[in-house]
């Protein structure tokens, strides 16, 4: 399997690796069955891992496009909670590739909204997405909560397609009710300053339900984020289910501020492993009141489409769509 346009694309993790090859035509840009995940403590390094993939597919891809989660300069990452560090010259001459690049994963999240067919996106309100083309200028608000919070912005004017990748996940944290403002102050005791990071995210969720139960006197039963979106969902811990809750409004008020401060009218995506998981949550009401509470801009807030990803492998999507498109590109302000 090697045609000219061949590309080998993946997303690296703190845990998982995926690989997909990428190829114009195919559905989302990616060949069928192309798709595998390891845990990278099966490599000593990214370059290993590509040529056990490689090998095992027959594949001899001209160029490959990584998306990796953690902060790329110069083309060389080092993977948050991963002992790898990538660098793109040691890939591109190990795999003999015409060119390797690296972009930060939700980079590559971003890039994949455009690519998306209705079946992979779930709109969260009574607004209906967009739809999509390189024709249409339009600006998008992308966020992300998974192990971090990733923000960006997708730009597309004059044909081209722009992926603006911005550190927003880690502006401070504004509470928007007195008990978000109480769950401030006990993180802050904790943390220091507060970030939108140390409440949407994995670990995030997991602060939430530890301050309400302090707050509230009542012990801590669920042990990590997996377990306290579990006992939510089954309704059997009060401050589980207000946590999800919590985190679904102050969720919303993050994304209805990025749509403010960007100019996003066009549309707000979700993107990251925590969004199916807390969909029920997040397609509940509170997101979207939170969202849509913005004083004298109510009413324009209530015509922005939100809408969830819901495709397994957005982000190899989005990696493919770098590597295969030559209209769409990514900038990191300086």
């Amino acid at each position: 399997m090697n045609p000219p346009d061949l590309a080998l694309v993946a997303d690296v993790g703190g845990t998982n690796v995926r690989f997909a090859l990428a190829r114009r035509g195919d559905a989302d840009l990616l060949v069928p069955g192309s798709v595998a995940q390891f845990t990278v403590t099966q490599f000593g390094s990214m370059i290993e891992a590509a040529r056990h993939y490689l090998h095992g597919r027959g594949a001899t891809p001209r160029r490959a496009v990584l998306a990796a989660a953690g902060p790329v300069s110069a083309g060389k990452v080092r993977i948050t909670n991963n002992p790898w560090v990538i660098a793109a010259g040691q890939v591109r001459e190990a795999l003999q590739l015409d060119g390797v690049r690296i972009v930060n994963d939700f980079a590559a999240m971003s890039a994949a909204i455009a690519q998306l067919r209705t079946e992979s996106l779930q709109a969260i309100g009574a607004a209906p997405p967009l739809s999509i083309d390189y024709a249409t200028p339009c600006v998008l608000g992308v966020i992300g909560p998974g192990t971090g919070l990733g923000v960006s912005v997708l730009i597309i004017r004059d044909g081209r397609a722009l992926v603006l990748e911005t550190e927003g996940g880690h502006a401070s944290f504004a509470p928007t009710t007195s008990e978000q403002a109480a769950v401030q102050r006990v993180l802050a005791e904790r943390f220091g300053r507060v970030s939108s990071e140390r409440l949407i995210c994995g670990a995030g969720l997991l602060n939430i339900y530890e301050a309400l139960c302090l707050l509230r006197g009542r012990p801590a039963g669920a042990a990590g984020p997996e377990a306290v979106s579990a006992a939510a969902a089954a309704g059997e811990d009060l401050e589980a289910v207000s946590a999800a809750e919590m985190f679904a409004e102050i969720l919303g008020g993050i994304a209805g501020d990025l749509v403010l401060s960007t100019g996003a009218w066009e549309g707000l995506y979700l993107a990251g492993g925590l969004v199916q998981p807390m969909l029920r949550w997040l397609a509940g009401g509170g997101f979207r009141r939170h969202f849509e509470n913005k004083g004298r801009f109510a009413a324009a807030m209530a015509r922005v489409p939100t809408v969830a990803v819901m495709h397994e492998h957005a982000g190899l999507v989005g990696a493919a769509a770098l590597a295969l498109d030559a209209r769409l590109d990514t900038v990191r302000p300086s």
